[in-house]
């Protein structure tokens, strides 16, 4: 198993793939508390730093980039601070970020957290404020957008959707992405928070065991009911496969040949925070796709590579180094 792993970490090197979806930008605002307001009953925070960090869509580009794929990124963002540090981040990983469309009254989606603390005191957060626009994209956006895709589609092995709600994905961009996809059999997954069945026939899904008990609309109280809901994902979305992500329980791949395949976590370590390990999943099975590795050994590796990712605090990446040393030394 090591071995084939290994030559799987070797074969995604140099993927190139197109990531398309919400990218948002995680603000953190760090600093000390000082005193109380005299203007109101609240906490006056004196702001020591600003640092964004790559959210949503931006996520899985950053994990792609590091896990060694030649990243072409395709989103909406606004004139402002977190469209500039996504930017910085993402260029600065080698990404092609040539299909970030500015949109100057369309705020990038972004969620700042203020972290306060003291100098006695652990720092914590004590606010989230998030920004995104709840208006449909712009025709003349969705039109730069397609013109983006006319000219990157031909390039890449395999494509994302990375949706989050926030309207990035419209009807006419998925259509024309699946259609040229499928004509030339490009492989596409979708990873998809509230809306996974609009991505019908979209080949590999991803999705956890909250995210499937929602789109099959029931309760999954065992082992039973999530086979026959993943089966039942599995045939609505016309899909060649289903990953289902279940935490401590590792992931479940569905297939369309009617296999199963229940893949235990790789490592029972202690888990510091799951930010983000879904975006980590989704950036290796693709770029294993786009390598034209089978499903199975791509879901394997990007079980391992999720492993890694939550023993890191916050939203982070997980790097080819980090992957390889770990089949090699724990497998």
């Amino acid at each position: 198993m090591k071995e084939s792993l290994i030559k799987v970490i070797d074969r995604m090197q140099g993927s190139e793939v197109l990531i398309i979806g919400d990218m948002i930008a995680d603000i953190y605002l760090e600093g000390t508390i000082s005193r109380i307001s005299r203007e109101a009953p609240v906490l006056v925070l004196e702001q020591a730093s600003e640092k964004v960090v790559a959210g949503g869509a931006a996520n899985v580009v950053n994990n792609a980039a590091t896990l060694g794929g030649r990243v072409h990124a395709a989103g909406v963002l606004g004139n402002d601070t977190g469209a500039t540090g996504l930017s910085n981040i993402l260029s600065a990983r080698g990404v092609d970020i040539d299909g970030f469309i500015r949109d100057a009254l369309r705020p990038t989606i972004s969620k700042t957290r203020v972290i306060a603390g003291g100098r006695t005191t652990v720092s914590q957060q004590v606010v989230r404020i998030d920004r995104e626009s709840k208006l449909p994209l712009q025709p003349e956006y969705e039109s730069r957008l397609v013109g983006y895709l006319d000219g990157v589609l031909p390039k890449v092995q395999g494509v994302v959707f990375s949706d989050y709600g926030s309207g990035t994905i419209t009807d006419k961009i998925l259509n024309k992405i699946l259609s040229f996809c499928q004509a030339h059999n490009i492989p596409t997954i979708v990873d998809s928070r509230y809306d996974i069945l609009r991505f019908k026939s979209v080949d590999y899904v991803k999705q956890n065991d909250a995210e499937l008990a929602a789109a099959v609309g029931r309760t999954l109280t065992s082992e039973d009911d999530l086979i026959v809901a993943g089966r039942e994902l599995l045939s609505r979305m016309a899909a060649k496969g289903v990953l289902i992500t279940r935490g401590g329980d590792g992931m479940t791949l569905f297939c369309d040949d009617g296999s199963v395949y229940n893949i235990p976590v790789s490592d029972k370590s202690e888990v510091f925070d799951v930010s983000g390990a879904g975006d980590t999943c989704v950036a290796t099975v693709i770029l294993a796709l786009a390598a034209g590795v089978d499903p199975l050994s791509a879901a394997t590796l990007s079980n391992i590579a999720s492993g890694i990712a939550v023993r890191k605090m916050g939203t982070s990446v997980v790097t080819v180094d980090e992957l390889r040393d770990f089949v090699e030394k724990r497998l």
